[in-house]
Formats: structure tokens, C-alpha cells, sequence
């Protein structure tokens, strides 16, 4: 039998920064919600302050694993998060100087092995305050490293859990092409650094992860169609671990939108479908993501 134990150990759901609201399992999850990043994604922008408002609806119905606790698995989340954006105009190795950070607030309804449980509250809170963003011609470059501090909601008795209960540094590389013609193609290249869940005893593998785009820009609406592809590159661990040497994978594309109005804030929508999906929920996101500048 498998027991409450292993379902709140296998299924600790995750709701994070600013995208697909992809929800994982603490076996074989990551600490970033993949797909994300899109339109400019290597881009930082000129100087100022910037709220970035990811809104963000995901379902899954069915999670890739033979083992019979997940026969009985659904998945409905909503997240808003904010992202607060600093970019100075002071410069380092010739790269413009940043800082960001995040706050999540979401909702998430979980069923597992006969049991259900949904739960709202706030997440984990994702900080980093050395950005740093390169201009040359058409190419884009930014690169940091983002802190994941386990300050959200988390019970391991409890089956639907909005923050992880863990650390991770997450170092990133993204850069962005965007060409005269108006063709963009954007990848922010993340790899996941996860420290012990002390309650659980519980550390999942790191992991090597990329959000793309391929987009046209006309003017002010560029249409493209983008997603992500990640892949556990070291097994779960840890006493907590019972399900042995957890990896995950999983790919996503669909299409996007964006609209820069004449103000300067900006409204991008997206829909993702995921395939090729290992030992973690196979679903479908949908976003609308708000910038404003101040």
C-alpha cells in the first residue's frame, strides 16, 4: 500500500516565478516553472523600473509515471506573480547592472492516489540582485543568478503545497537575435542547483533546462510560437527519495502574441501543450503577461 507518507512525499506541487505554472513533482520537479521567458528574453531593457504581471492558468490530467500512485492524478492551478525590475545605468564589463525579484501568490487544486486537496497562499520568493545585460548589434545577452528562498506556504503533511521547502541557485544565460527583418529568436538557458528538503529528506537532482522563441515582429505585434525543454541531468536523493532515482523530462510549444502599445507597456499571451514527458504531470499552460514601465 502506498500510504499518505509516500503521497506527500512524491507529489509536492510547485507554483514559482513568472511562467508556465508547470507543476512538478518534488521527485523529478525543478525549482523553475518552464516556459516562461519569451519575447526578449535576452534583452535587458534601458534603464528604469519595470512590473511585470505573469498571470498564468495550468491543467494536467495525467502524470507520466508507471508507478499505480499517479493512475489517479489531476491537476487545476492559477498563479499571479509579480516581478519587480530594476535596471541601473551604471555598467560592469561593459554590461548595463540589474537587480529583480519575484512574489507568487497562487492557487492550486491537487488529486493523487485517491486523495484531493487545494490549497491558496503565497510562494517561494525568487531574488537577484547582480544582472548583468550586453547590446552588440542585432544580439542580446544577460546573464545572473537567481536565489530561490523557500518562504512559501508548505506543510509535508499537507498533498497540495504552494512553495517547495528548499533552496536552489539557479545560474542563467539568455540571449536574444533580433534582426532589421524583425525576426526574433530568444533562449534563456537555466541550470537548477537544489539543496535538502529537511522535512522530507528529500534533494532533487539538478537539473539543465531552456525556455525558447522564434518570433516576426510587424511594427508593434510580433507573433511567434515558443516553449521549453528540460531535463533532470542527476537522479533525486535522500532518504525521503523512496521512489529511487527520479529523473524528469519534458518538451512544450504553442504559439504567442505580443502587443507594445504606445505608452510602453506591453501585453503577451501564450498557450503551450507538453510532450515528450518523463516522470513528471503532461498538461497545457495558457498566460497573459503584462509589462509596465515607470
Amino acid at each position: 500500500m502506498i500510504g499518505k507518507y509516500l503521497i506527500s512525499v512524491a507529489m509536492t506541487t510547485f507554483l514559482c516565478s513568472g511562467a508556465t505554472l508547470a507543476i512538478a513533482a518534488e521527485n523529478g520537479g525543478s525549482a523553475y516553472p518552464d516556459g516562461t521567458e519569451s519575447f526578449f528574453g535576452g534583452a535587458m531593457p534601458p534603464p528604469g523600473m519595470y512590473l511585470v504581471s505573469y498571470n498564468q492558468y495550468y491543467n494536467a490530467d495525467k502524470f507520466k509515471n508507471d508507478h499505480p500512485v499517479f493512475d489517479d492524478f489531476k491537476i487545476d492551478t492559477f498563479a499571479t506573480v509579480a516581478r519587480g525590475v530594476y535596471v541601473s545605468d551604471k555598467t560592469f564589463l561593459g554590461a548595463t547592472w540589474g537587480m529583480h525579484a519575484f512574489l507568487v501568490y497562487a492557487n492550486a487544486d491537487l488529486t493523487l492516489g485517491g486523495h484531493q486537496d487545494d490549497h491558496i497562499a503565497m510562494g517561494d520568493v525568487i531574488i537577484d540582485p547582480f544582472l548583468l545585460g550586453w547590446h552588440k548589434g542585432d544580439w542580446h545577452v544577460a546573464t545572473g543568478v537567481d536565489f530561490y528562498i523557500p518562504v512559501g506556504s508548505y506543510n509535508k503533511d499537507r498533498l497540495a503545497n504552494i512553495g517547495r521547502n528548499y533552496y536552489t541557485i539557479q545560474p542563467i544565460v539568455s540571449t536574444t537575435y533580433l534582426n532589421k527583418q524583425g525576426i526574433e529568436v530568444s533562449t534563456k538557458w537555466m541550470y537548477d542547483i537544489n539543496f535538502e528538503n529537511k522535512d522530507t529528506n528529500y534533494t532533487s537532482g539538478n537539473a539543465l533546462h531552456v525556455d525558447y522563441l522564434v518570433a516576426k515582429h510587424m511594427g508593434p505585434l510580433a507573433v511567434g510560437v515558443g516553449g521549453y525543454v528540460h531535463r533532470q541531468l542527476e537522479g533525486d536523493s535522500g532518504e525521503g527519495a523512496i521512489l529511487g532515482d527520479f529523473k524528469a523530462k519534458a518538451a512544450s510549444v504553442g504559439p504567442q502574441v505580443r502587443y507594445q502599445f504606445p505608452q510602453g507597456y506591453a501585453i503577451a499571451a501564450k498557450y503551450q501543450k507538453e510532450f515528450d514527458v518523463e516522470n513528471r504531470p503532461e498538461g497545457q499552460k495558457f498566460a497573459i503577461d503584462i509589462t509596465i514601465p515607470f
